[in-house]
């Protein structure tokens, strides 16, 4: 049965949602390493590695969703709480464009007292520095929208006008109800996810789409997930990239093991082999650290992610790892590959000589 399976993949036909589980129990490890690696340069068939220059700014910690999985938000009560202002706002974004950053990654909680106006106000500052704003994860536009009593469409409609240039698909976590009803029961469900990237995708943005994994969900439920994306990138082709990652449970209230290295890999293959429709799968070094990302290149990704100047949510749950432009372009060298720099929409930016 998996012979047959690998024999598809190598044809370069699609599989369905049985044969991503099958594959992914019954195929040998470096089978599905080699696997990957045929989809990966089958798409990208130069041994260049991407990497983008940017900064993780969260602009509110304060959030009513009450994921069970996050380690970072705070109550709307809590003395902790905070909302960035726009002269620290500046002050971050000068520091990212001084070392070569070409965006700044825009999220922060579901924040009940802020107004569509501000986040319109905010975007005007971030563009008034020229450079490129990917922000607000789609829990964060349906937030919006419920606020404002808008719909998704016209919320987006503003933001662009304001300055938004693409959409980070965070919030994902598993695009499957009964999972989310358990770890995220007050934020956007399946379909409102996919409804914001949908619409983004029509208005003409770019985004990205995400999976965390490793918590109360199945195997099963991973592979709906992204069947789902599948489905939606078959319709608009809006996705630049695909990035999962495994679920960090330290400082949560959700208690379980941390995913392996090898389960990471594993998960990764099987995301670059069932999603034939997206160019390019990002490695989580922020999670893994860099030698199981250099590992990922050999799993199905050809993207390095990027230097993340700055990274909340994940340190929060005791995760922390940092590089450095030059330790990036380095490990993937030592990784057999090319290094480049990119832009959010995968075109390369100039040659640095780093």
């Amino acid at each position: 049965m998996v012979e047959q399976i690998i024999e598809k993949v190598c044809l370069g036909q699609r599989i369905d949602e049985q044969e991503a589980v099958d594959l992914y129990r019954r195929a040998g490890f470096h089978e599905l390493g080699q696997l990957a690696s045929l989809k990966r340069f089958k798409e990208n068939p130069e041994p260049v590695v991407t990497y983008v220059i940017d900064r993780n700014i969260n602009y509110t910690n304060v959030c009513i969703s009450g994921c069970k999985f996050c380690a970072y938000y705070c109550a709307p009560e809590s003395e902790e709480g905070f909302v960035l202002s726009f002269e620290e706002l500046g002050r971050k974004i000068k520091e990212t464009k001084a070392l070569g950053g070409t965006q700044i990654l825009l999220q922060g909680g579901l924040h009940p007292g802020l107004s569509l106006d501000f986040y319109e106000d905010m975007l005007r500052f971030i563009k008034s520095f020229d450079i490129h704003c990917h922000g607000f994860s789609p829990p964060e536009i349906v937030h919006f929208a419920k606020l404002s009593g808008l719909s998704v469409k016209e919320v987006l409609k503003r933001l662009i006008s304001a300055g938004l240039d693409s959409i980070p698909g965070g919030g994902a976590e598993i695009l499957v109800d009964n999972v989310r009803k358990q770890i995220a029961p007050r934020k956007a469900n399946s379909a409102e996810w996919l409804n914001v990237m949908e619409t983004a995708h029509k208005l003409g943005l770019r985004t990205t789409a995400t999976m965390m994994f490793g918590h109360l969900e199945s195997l099963e439920d991973r592979i709906q997930h992204l069947s789902k994306l599948r489905h939606l990138q078959d319709k608009t082709g809006g996705f630049t990239a695909f990035i999962p990652w495994p679920f960090q449970p330290g400082n949560t209230a959700i208690n379980c093991r941390p995913a392996t290295a090898h389960e990471y890999l594993k998960m990764l293959a099987i995301s670059r082999i069932f999603l034939d429709n997206f160019q390019n799968i990002q490695a989580s070094w922020v999670t893994q650290g860099y030698k199981v990302a250099q590992m990922a290149l050999f799993f199905g990704a050809n993207d390095f992610g990027s230097t993340m100047i700055e990274e909340n949510v994940v340190a929060a749950a005791g995760v922390s790892h940092r590089l450095s432009e030059e330790e990036i372009r380095r490990h993937i060298r030592e990784a057999g590959f090319h290094p480049r720099q990119r832009l959010m929409d995968y075109s390369l930016a100039m040659q640095t000589s780093v």
